[in-house]
């Protein structure tokens, strides 16, 4: 019997206003153009998608399960401009078919940041989702599927029983990733995502010089049931359905005959990811560098791989003392919402095999007016920690 399980991440980041060195109004996100941006994808991908996955779990009787990974500042935004979307979540969750996933609360770098900061993030986004949802979860992802031998004594130090990382052949080596592993300093489940069935669905859908174009249902269902294995891990964005990939592409028809046609075969099932917590490794995975599921090297370098995001990083970290010091829980906020991921992710400089994905993703004109902007707030935002402080002491 081979278990499918379908996860989606659900995120949306909070994007900066335009900030130059002669703004002093501390106004760093573009409330906006984020409500603007949210309410389209809210009615392309999340509220008709939560719809089809609800009409499918019910059609299958249930068994159609699906696990979903939410930050926290999707569901903020979530709070503040679509309800409706929060409220659909929660449909999901009271089928039974549907689990969710613990992570940094703010898609942020937070491991890379420090320990503290990290395990910090990690306690607030597991209190947002017991209070939205009454769930805890016990796997956890961490941003972009970052991952190494030290995050995984990490989080299994926190509690949870599973941890998600990339399938690479660079560490699987003859290995499959459709098994259970565990890491190789600790006894956390390594639930490791199969890349190329995942990106089949995210990125090669459209694609009509891809050979397998165009990816029907049945065809996807084949692929599943001769692969080997007791798992198959399909990890992909939740806004591939309507947003990445638009209606006009046939995603959600693909979708809405998926279950069906991979029920067909006997030895076919979907379970939810903490079911394969439980799950007993069958070998040992030795990831001492960090590994992520993004671009084509598979590491850190989509966010820290030039100088301008070294630098920007560095500065970020600098202020770290600084916030802790304080203790303006607002300003906290603030220098953690500049952790995201995304700010990083903007000021990329890959323009090769990597480069398409980048400019789709991107809110700048290019990675250097990113860096421009990001650094005027920063720089902003430190002049005003440092006056918050010289107040308080005197």
């Amino acid at each position: 019997m081979a278990k499918i399980c379908l996860y989606f991440q659900v995120h949306q980041p909070e994007r900066l206003a335009k900030y130059n060195v002669f703004r002093r109004d501390h106004k760093y996100f573009d409330d906006e153009k984020n409500k603007k941006i949210f309410l389209k994808v809210a009615k392309k991908c999340y509220l008709e998608t939560n719809e089809l996955i609800l009409r499918l779990i019910k059609e299958t009787n249930g068994a159609f399960k699906v696990s979903y990974s939410m930050t926290g500042v999707f569901i903020d935004q979530a709070q503040r401009y679509c309800p409706k979307v929060i409220e659909s979540f929660k449909k999901l969750m009271d089928t039974g078919c549907v689990d969710l996933l613990s992570e940094t609360y703010y898609h942020s770098l937070a491991f890379l940041v420090g320990d503290k900061e990290f395990e910090e993030q990690v306690k607030l986004h597991k209190k947002k989702i017991k209070e939205i949802f009454d769930y805890e979860p016990v796997v956890f992802r961490n941003t972009e599927a970052m991952y190494n031998n030290k995050l995984a004594c990490a989080v299994e130090k926190m509690g949870f029983k599973g941890v998600v990382a990339e399938g690479w052949h660079k560490y699987l080596g003859w290995r499959s990733p459709n098994f259970i592993y565990k890491p190789v300093n600790s006894n956390i489940r390594l639930l490791l995502r199969n890349y190329r069935l995942s990106d089949d669905i995210g990125f090669r859908f459209s694609l009509r010089d891809w050979s397998e174009f165009p990816l029907t249902a049945d065809k996807y269902a084949l692929w599943l049931s001769k692969a080997e294995g007791t798992n198959v891990n399909i990890f992909i964005d939740y806004e591939t359905f309507g947003e990445h990939q638009w209606r006009e592409t046939g995603i959600f028809e693909f979708l809405k005959h998926l279950p069906k046609e991979v029920l067909r075969y006997p030895h076919l099932n979907f379970v939810k990811i903490n079911e394969l917590a439980n799950e007993e490794p069958v070998g040992v995975i030795d990831v001492p560098d960090m590994l992520s599921w993004a671009d084509v090297d598979r590491d850190a370098s989509a966010w820290l791989g030039n100088e301008m995001q070294t630098n920007a990083f560095n500065m970020l970290k600098e202020l770290a003392s600084l916030v802790y010091a304080l203790g303006d829980q607002q300003l906290i906020d603030i220098w953690r919402r500049l952790q995201t991921s995304d700010h990083f992710y903007y000021m990329c400089t890959k323009w090769f095999a990597d480069g398409d994905v980048h400019k789709y993703f991107n809110a700048y004109d290019s990675p250097y007016d990113a860096y421009i902007n990001y650094m005027n707030v920063l720089q902003d935002l430190k002049q005003l920690i440092n006056e918050r402080i010289k107040k308080t002491s005197s």
